[in-house]
């Protein structure tokens, strides 16, 4: 973007809200599989890693957005730009949508023509001064009707892909999605990347607040939100499903057939950073002191691995009784 005095604009302000969901298919996809069900475009390449995770992520896609801004003071802000999206699979399992965008201080009176904005893709200009604060608020609030609404596009594309052919729409287990909203705030005195803040609010909602350097991409951020929300949706899926299993009064078959979907499933899942941009990997450190990210996932997978194990020593002499008679 070119402001009014010839010299480019700075974006002030990252926007995105990440979908997370089990990839309705009963066996996991490999990476051809993978590479093929993310081929958004038929121009750009699935970027496809196996180390140490098979990760693959889909090219960008563009949607052209002409609306009001979320504000939560009230304040009806036009902006016309595009919103990017794109998708992710994790070790062929776990399926993210992501939907982003940046926005600068201030932008022109009067629209441009669509061509202006497609050359600046994930950028959403304002019609004059953005209300910042009003709009990082309004964003993780969610959108009302006629604002720009993030979580509609990213869950449109994880819709779409859902219904791809190479599913067979079998689930392994039962689960439920969850969303990340979050707002990166530029900073342009030299400061580190920070994570502000990060709640837990009811249906599946999160939120996060972070402050980003300006020579960061916002396609770094998003990263980082996608990676975390892989791992809060790990989390929560297991806890769910150990709360939900009733450990503590079933024996016999009934427990390894509730753990089982966990151990084979999820637990190698577990891997904070793996495919986060160098510059942003700090930032777990946030998330290991508190909540304690890694270490609510260790004593859930000590959880799993004890009562098995307590189970295979009650086992044990039934069945050698058994084969005796």
């Amino acid at each position: 973007m070119t402001a009014a005095h010839g010299q480019p604009a700075r974006s002030v302000l990252a926007c995105g809200e990440v979908r997370t969901c089990l990839l309705p298919s009963f066996q996991a996809l490999d990476a051809r599989a993978a590479a093929q069900l993310l081929r958004l475009r038929v121009d750009e390449p699935v970027r496809v890693s196996e180390r140490p995770s098979l990760h693959a992520l889909s090219p960008e896609i563009l949607t052209g957005v002409d609306c009001r801004l979320p504000a939560s003071n009230g304040s009806k802000v036009r902006a016309v730009g595009t919103v990017a999206a794109r998708a992710a699979l994790t070790e062929g399992r776990l399926l993210q949508s992501t939907a982003y965008f940046s926005l600068p201080a201030a932008g022109p009176d009067m629209r441009r023509p669509w061509g202006q904005y497609l050359v600046r893709p994930g950028l959403v200009e304002p019609f004059g001064k953005l209300p910042q604060q009003a709009t990082a608020e309004g964003v993780l609030r969610g959108a009302r009707r006629g604002e720009l609404d993030l979580g509609m596009i990213a869950e449109g594309l994880l819709a779409g892909l859902r219904r791809h052919a190479l599913l067979d729409r079998r689930v392994p287990f039962k689960s439920s999605p969850t969303r990340l909203r979050w707002v990166a705030r530029r900073t342009f005195d030299g400061e580190r990347a920070a994570l502000v803040n990060f709640t837990l609010a009811e249906g599946g909602l999160r939120t996060m607040e972070l402050r980003l350097p300006e020579h960061i991409p916002a396609a770094a951020a998003a990263g980082l939100c996608e990676d975390l929300a892989l791992h809060d949706w790990l989390l929560t899926t297991v806890q769910h499903m150990l709360d939900n299993s009733r450990l503590g009064a079933a024996d016999g078959p009934s427990v390894i057939e509730a753990l089982h979907p966990v151990v084979v499933h999820l637990l190698h899942l577990w891997m904070p950073r793996a495919h986060v941009d160098p510059a942003l990997g700090h930032l777990w450190d946030v998330l290991e002191d508190k909540p304690g990210f890694s270490r609510q996932w260790e004593n859930l997978s000590r959880r799993i691995r004890d009562r098995l194990a307590l189970q295979a020593v009650a086992t044990t002499p039934q069945q050698a009784l058994s084969d005796a008679r």
